[in-house]
């Protein structure tokens, strides 16, 4: 299948690990030209440099938690050209009991992973409106339809995104703009690959029996009773974001294996 990526540019937000990082892999290998951010100078640059040889790759670094970061990068962003996708992607989350989250940690978590997404959104959007073209994907996830009491502040948050998505989409009503949200469930990546690897190791279980035991009592209504691939995901936030999705649009795209017991 064609998505009509090439060129494109494409600004992915937290993008040097993780679900991030292997959006703009498959971006790139779509084509599109990709900006690459970070809070680290030091991951940024590496990271640029790992993915140079799939295609045209910028680094910029930013905070996205931080507006005079955000004001920063979308500067360099337009000095590099119209944006076609903005992939917010930038979030945090902790394991951690609802009475112990303190006020400090809520503010936390909507200034990284809901402020983020707003300010970028509220600057690339009117020209993405005025040129009639392009594309806004926010990374919710299942824990905001299916609430965790250990990951409720997070759980928030991500609802919080899916609402944003829908409202902007409304925003963009009648052009050929589209907003999106899309919600992984529980995904291997590089660091939650390692967690899980200590987890399995204080249990004295090896990886294999570990992972079979969580699916079969935490998360028995998982139809795939597996752990979703970053690239499973990526590919996704990379099909919303191509002209085959264009009537897509306001939508929360699940990609967490049936964890979630609904039709809709």
């Amino acid at each position: 299948m064609q998505l009509n990526l090439k060129d494109k540019l494409v600004l992915v937000t937290g993008s040097t690990a993780g679900i991030g990082k292997g959006t703009a892999i498959s971006f790139l290998k779509e084509g599109a030209k990709v900006i690459i951010n970070g809070r680290s100078d030091e991951h940024v640059e590496s990271t640029v440099q790992e993915l140079s040889a799939l295609g045209k790759v910028y680094g910029i670094r930013a905070d996205v938690s931080k507006q005079e970061d955000c004001v920063e990068l979308v500067n360099k962003v337009n000095n590099l050209g119209d944006l076609d996708v903005l992939v917010n992607n930038t979030g945090v989350f902790t394991v951690k009991p609802f009475f112990d989250v303190t006020d400090e940690e809520w503010m936390d978590y909507y200034q990284i992973n809901v402020m983020s997404a707003v300010r970028m959104s509220r600057a690339f959007l009117p020209k993405m409106i005025k040129r009639n073209t392009g594309r806004i994907i926010n990374l919710a996830s299942e824990a905001g339809i299916k609430p965790y009491p250990e990951l409720i502040a997070y759980g928030v948050s991500k609802t919080s995104l899916v609402t944003l998505s829908r409202g902007l989409a409304e925003v963009a009503k009648g052009t050929n703009v589209t907003v999106n949200s899309v919600l992984p469930g529980p995904t291997w990546t590089e660091g939650f690959s390692t967690f899980i690897l200590e987890l399995a190791r204080e249990n004295g279980k090896d990886l294999d029996t570990f992972i079979k035991d969580y699916f079969e009592k935490d998360q028995p209504s998982s139809l795939i009773q597996r752990y979703a691939t970053v690239e499973e995901v990526a590919d996704t936030i990379v099909f919303l974001a191509s002209d085959k999705a264009s009537a897509i649009n306001g939508a929360a795209q699940r990609v967490e294996g049936g964890i979630i017991q609904s039709i809709l």
